[in-house]
């Protein structure tokens, strides 16, 4: 900010991480309950498994949670069965160009790969927020990329070669089942 007696001052706002990848949630919850009051899928988030230390009853039904922990890293952030098959995926938003591999952890892809091993549809959907960009990239070219590639990111340019753009409509809002259906069920892609 430039003052009028000539002196200039800076401010830089805070960076908060704290709501990262929660626009895509919501798009996705959205789409979930679209595609189950729409009898097409039953897809739903998972919950984060944490350990109750201390609750307080102040009456019987507002129980407040005063302290907890994650007992154990979770999974993935979605599961459900569509057409008979078992869906198991990651959802993460990157604000640049590439997705940083540190964004998902091992855990994770080792989940992923064991489900796909057994016969299930697991996949990352990965928003770019600056560029307002859905993609579906399926395990196996994730692996692809991870175990033939010493970069620590995945460039756009991946997931527009091996994965599938997802496009925006109003509803369902992130129709990644469309994908699923081109993959593995011989649906249209367009």
């Amino acid at each position: 900010m430039k003052y009028p007696t000539g002196i200039n001052k800076e401010y830089k706002q805070k960076t908060s991480h704290s709501k990262r990848g929660m626009k895509l949630e919501k798009d996705i919850n959205d789409t979930n309950e679209f595609y189950l009051a729409s009898n097409i899928a039953v897809i739903h988030k998972k919950p984060t498994p944490i350990t109750l230390v201390k609750v307080s009853y102040p009456s019987r039904n507002k129980a407040i949670i005063k302290e907890a922990y994650f007992n154990t890293p979770s999974t993935t952030d979605y599961n459900g069965i569509y057409k008979g098959k078992y869906i198991d995926f990651e959802a993460k938003e990157t604000s640049g160009k590439s997705f940083p591999l540190s964004n998902i952890h091992d855990h994770q892809i080792k989940h992923l790969k064991q489900i796909d091993n057994h016969g299930g549809i697991g996949f990352i959907i990965v928003r770019f927020t600056k560029l307002n960009l859905n993609y579906y990239l399926g395990i196996k070219e994730f692996l692809n990329f991870t175990e033939n590639n010493g970069k620590k990111s995945i460039p756009l340019e991946y997931f527009t070669e091996f994965g599938y753009k997802i496009k925006d409509t109003y509803n369902p809002r992130i129709d990644y089942l469309k994908i699923v259906d081109y993959l593995y069920f011989g649906g249209k892609y367009d």
